[in-house]
């Protein structure tokens, strides 16, 4: 039987989260990643974007990852339609972000197209963090305005003191793309599976870098995915795994005989 899982108005322990203690842990993630916008606005003129083709990357794509694949391709010297071919492979998981993401916001239908533009790592790591759907829509709301102001602020700032800065490469800070990208996925890496499938995407990744066109790597290192998966199936599940029981008021699984039960299904 299909179940209807949304969040409740309140915690396990029927306490609220303060708005304030929400705003305050989005605002945060928004300012600190907001910031390596400038980084990314160094490293696209470095590689050879125009003012206006690295402002509207922020302003179209915002998805830092792709961004940094795609102009860290063409600054190697990669062919732009592989290093285009990168950058959307990296920001296809975004639409699996949004699938989650809508059961949990449920929010109007003639916003959905506005707040997909929002449907990045960051506001999906805040508004998963949060026990209520009022605290969730806070989280992704504040996250994803701070974040895409400061981004797009901060390229300009970085595409426009390009020249000052002089070669990236000096500064380290075609560094910071792959940096801030692997301080995001890391804590997300919880299973073994999961590890598995990084660690081989990184060989993949690296041990190809020198004998394929920049860009194709990346490409290549995809296919770590369904490797890991097919192998997880082949292998079956470890004897004494408990499945999971229904999910708890906060939406998540509880293991069978803790006593998690479904949070009531809110009106929009």
């Amino acid at each position: 039987m299909t179940q209807h899982i949304a969040l409740t108005e309140q915690t396990a322990d029927g306490t609220r989260k303060p708005d304030a203690a929400v705003v305050r842990d989005a605002l945060g993630v928004g300012v600190a990643v907001g910031l390596s916008g400038f980084a990314f606005g160094v490293t696209s003129a470095g590689s050879g974007l125009g003012l206006l083709q690295t402002c509207a990357l922020s302003l179209l794509v915002f998805t830092g990852a792709s961004q940094f694949a795609l102009v860290g391709a063409l600054a190697a010297g990669g062919n732009p339609f592989t290093a285009a071919a990168g950058a959307f492979f990296l920001g296809v998981r975004n639409a699996f972000y949004g699938l989650r993401l809508s059961q949990l916001l449920a929010l109007p239908r003639a916003v959905r197209p506005l707040a997909a533009q929002w449907v990045i790592d960051e506001t999906t790591a805040v508004t998963l963090a949060q026990p209520t759907r009022r605290a969730a829509r806070i989280g992704f709301t504040v996250t994803g305005l701070s974040l895409y102001a400061l981004w797009n602020l901060t390229t300009l700032l970085g595409a426009l003191g390009a020249e000052a800065v002089g070669d990236t490469r000096a500064w380290g800070l075609d560094a910071a793309g792959p940096a801030v990208f692997l301080a995001l996925l890391a804590p997300m890496l919880k299973t073994a599976t999961e590890r598995a499938v990084a660690g081989l995407a990184v060989l993949l990744g690296l041990g190809l870098l020198p004998v394929l066109p920049a860009g194709v790597p990346v490409l290549v290192a995809a296919l770590a995915a369904p490797l890991a998966l097919v192998a997880e199936s082949r292998r079956g599940g470890r004897p004494g795994d408990a499945p999971d029981g229904p999910p708890g008021p906060d939406g998540r699984s509880a293991p069978q005989g803790t006593g998690g039960t479904s949070g009531a299904e809110e009106g929009r």
